[in-house]
């Protein structure tokens, strides 16, 4: 939370410049009659002393309505089951007269978001006919892919309400006329709607001080935050109503100093810390490792065993009987193969070399007639 000790809101340069807008609007629409019945609205311009952390958006409750009643209010419902979207438009139209809405001006199904609305042209229309959108909390998140970034980037993205509720038309007249704030990460300012052009001086001063006491009390950020704080209209320059002092920047730059000597402390020690437990790891890991060497140089070492050697068996000189089975012996079938075939060889060979002679003795002889 951001801190409010020494922020203090003077009433009077407030209404002096709510008085100064309003004279300076006055004069603006005289020049020209095309804007005598047109109503501006008035703005609160933030700045930060630093850049936020995180995204935040505040809502902030208004003692007197900023909308007029010309403002156009959308409202996107869910699909009912078992209805078409007429019958759903029907049935939330018949729900808000029984609950006493009538500050909605249409009320658009989520089915119909999807077909009709679907072009690019469709979008860019619907944003620029109504002021205000609300949407029904149980389709708020598909909702995004639907509407586009032009929703987002024109700050008229739509605000949740409960239809269930009880008390829908507090729930949605504190909606309808109260404001927001959109705190970004990435700029230290912001700005939020507090007000119209038509509405009375005072109204709008209890509106900025409303609204400034429910910025300080949500905002996420420790010590001073606010630097400057401007009031304007959307056509006017911006009108300072609020400075921080310079006094508190001393103060600040030695906070963060000490804030930093505290870091580095708590570093030093987290450090001594981790090198302790490294240190203390390390030991153990090496008495771990000598009790390890330890246990093995107590183990006995293995000696190989020689194995007895067997004697040469004697040989015994063969008896006669033992001579005489050794040649009775029967010859194996290889062996008397191999002689067969060797004896019938050599009778080819000789038969052979019989037939040539005769062959050339009978040549040789002369017939007899």
């Amino acid at each position: 939370m951001a801190e409010q000790a020494g922020f203090e809101l003077d009433r009077s340069q407030v209404k002096k410049a709510v008085q100064a807008l309003k004279a300076f609007l006055k004069t603006k629409s005289s020049g020209s009659s095309l804007f005598l019945d047109d109503t501006q609205h008035i703005s609160l311009l933030f700045t930060l002393w630093r850049i936020p952390k995180q995204a935040q958006t505040i809502r902030i409750p208004l003692p007197h309505g900023q909308q007029t009643d010309s403002d156009e209010i959308c409202l996107f419902t869910r699909d009912e089951p078992k209805m078409t979207s007429e019958q759903t438009q029907r049935f939330y139209k018949r729900l808000l007269q029984e609950r006493g809405v009538k500050s909605i001006s249409e009320i658009i199904p989520y089915k119909v978001l999807k077909t009709e609305y679907k072009p690019y042209e469709a979008k860019r229309r619907l944003l620029g006919n109504f002021d205000m959108f609300i949407s029904d909390d149980r389709i708020r998140r598909l909702l995004p892919s639907h509407l586009g970034k032009h929703f987002y980037e024109r700050k008229k993205e739509p605000l949740c309400v409960n239809l269930l509720s009880k008390n829908l038309a507090r729930d949605i007249q504190s909606i309808i006329q109260g404001s927001k704030l959109k705190v970004t990460n990435k700029g230290s300012c912001c700005m939020a709607r507090i007000g119209h052009s038509s509405m009375t001086a005072d109204q709008l001063t209890e509106n900025i001080e409303a609204a400034v006491k429910t910025v300080m009390a949500k905002l996420r950020m420790k010590g001073r935050v606010m630097k400057v704080i401007h009031l304007k209209s959307q056509t006017s320059v911006a009108l300072p109503i609020y400075h921080s002092d310079l006094a508190h920047i001393t103060q600040d730059k030695k906070a963060e100093k000490s804030d930093e000597a505290d870091e580095e402390k708590t570093g030093a020690a987290k450090k001594q810390a981790k090198n302790k437990e490294t240190e203390e790891t390390e030991a153990a890991v090496k008495e771990e490792e000598e009790e390890e060497q330890e246990e093995e140089e107590k183990i006995p070492q293995l000696v190989p065993m020689e194995t007895p050697k067997k004697k040469a068996k004697v040989e015994k000189p063969l008896t006669k009987r033992k001579k005489t089975q050794l040649e009775k012996a029967p010859k194996p079938a290889a062996a008397k193969k191999e002689k067969k075939s060797q004896s019938k060889v050599i009778k080819k060979t000789k038969t052979m070399a019989v037939g040539k002679s005769e062959s050339k003795v009978k040549r040789k002889v002369p017939k007899v007639k």
